[in-house]
């Protein structure tokens, strides 16, 4: 048998399940055995040696399985890519080295704790793990996130270690590539590009606390994953999506959209319909559509959209997989007006750039904090967005009668016969 330890964290749960599967059969054939044994001591019959030898022979059987099955829990346990508990900003806070140390902090100190997202996802729902004691079982399949969607997921991650970012926009293309003759000149295909300066902006709030819960790890946990990240990614969404890049905002995707046109011959479409002909007008720009943000209103109603004979058109409600429409991922948030929609190149047509990771500051002398016996607990975070090409995004009113297919008919029915009896 090969060193536990060198077996892979899926591969050993599955060798463990067999083992202790082994185990439970080996014990059943013991106890029949035992019966066997039972009745004929009760009736006075002679054991045999054979019968003997078989007890025997199962019992060391069973006591080296049970062996097996322990080394390997063991190995289980210290195994490096066995999983670990779900990490949240408050955990890596109170894990952390600066806050371990923060009982030898003098009264005017200031406590700072930079944070790496990237280690905790984007997702805006906080994970509330009972930690590594109770680890999920290895299936050998990577599940798909069961978070929603953020608009920061769609976009192309990036950072900067300035103040404010050149971006160099592409205005024109005209593509004069031809099939050419020998000895002929080659066509000239022209590109023009516009430079566009964007400002890093800064996003962050603060909460108050009384100075008794940097004592409470669980309590400080909390109230970090709960509120200062929770609102501090509702903000950035926001602005990500709304921004008017005037003063200290980002430059938001929407006010920087194309406003959808249709460029098809269809006149009457639901709302279905119209985002994906916003993805052709995303298409005829020259990019290819990544994604829609959408208002939960609006998603709930295509969702909820059916048939002739009711069956649902998009909407499983058995259904746990991430949100999608015309193949292409749906995020739905509150920070998208009701009515309206966004749909994009998210990937090429723009980049997010962090400054400042996430970081979280404590600050015990800020206003009358030491005769309070408070603390001040600031988080925040810089970043700016850049787009690149703004007919890569298609936004505007849904117009679409209506999600559904036969109430989008029979209006246009409605509109049809109307125009008859004028």
């Amino acid at each position: 048998m090969p060193d536990v330890n060198e077996i892979k964290a899926v591969e050993l749960a599955k060798v463990l399940k067999e083992k202790q599967e082994a185990v439970n059969k080996a014990v059943d054939e013991v106890k029949g055995i035992g019966e066997e044994l039972k009745g004929k001591l009760a009736k006075g019959d002679k054991v045999t040696e054979e019968l003997k030898n078989d007890v025997d022979k199962l019992l060391t059987e069973v006591n080296g399985l049970k062996s097996q099955v322990h080394d390997m829990e063991q190995a289980q346990a210290r195994n490096p890519v066995t999983p670990e508990g779900a990490k949240t900003l408050g955990s890596m806070v109170v894990k952390s080295d600066q806050f371990k140390s923060c009982a030898n902090i003098s009264q005017g100190d200031r406590l700072h704790i930079p944070i790496n997202v990237k280690e905790l996802g984007s997702s805006e729902y906080m994970s509330y793990s009972a930690g590594a004691l109770v680890q999920p079982h290895v299936t050998g399949l990577v599940s798909l996130p069961e978070q929603r969607l953020l608009v920061r997921d769609l976009l192309t991650p990036g950072n900067t270690d300035s103040n404010m970012i050149i971006v160099p926009r592409e205005e024109f293309f005209k593509n004069n590539a031809d099939v050419t003759d020998e000895g002929r000149t080659k066509p000239e295909s022209n590109l023009s590009f516009t430079q566009e300066t964007v400002t890093v902006v800064t996003i962050a709030h603060w909460l108050k606390a009384t100075r008794q819960i940097l004592s409470d790890a669980s309590g400080l946990q909390s109230m970090i994953d709960g509120r200062l990240r929770y609102g501090l990614k509702l903000k950035e969404e926001q602005q990500l999506l709304n921004g008017t890049g005037n003063g200290m905002q980002l430059t938001g995707l929407i006010p920087n959209a194309t406003k959808f046109k249709n460029e098809s011959n269809i006149k009457t479409f639901t709302i279905i319909d119209q985002l994906r002909l916003a993805m052709l007008q995303v298409v005829l720009s020259g990019y290819s559509a990544t994604g829609h943000v959408l208002n939960p209103v609006q998603w709930a109603e295509i969702e909820m959209a059916k048939d002739d004979i009711g069956r649902y058109v998009i909407g499983n409600p058995q259904g746990q997989a991430i949100p999608t429409l015309w193949g292409q991922p749906v995020v739905a948030t509150p920070s998208m007006k009701q009515g309206e929609f966004l749909t994009g190149a998210f990937k090429m047509g723009a980049q997010i750039f962090d400054r400042w990771d996430m970081s979280i500051n404590i600050a015990f002398n800020n206003d009358d904090d030491f005769v309070r016996n408070m603390v001040t607990i600031l988080c925040e975070e810089r970043l700016a967005l850049a787009i690149y090409r703004k007919d890569a995004f298609v936004t505007g009113t849904l117009q679409g009668v209506s999600a559904e297919p036969q109430k989008a008919a029979q209006k246009a029915a409605q509109e049809a016969e109307g125009s008859k009896t004028q």
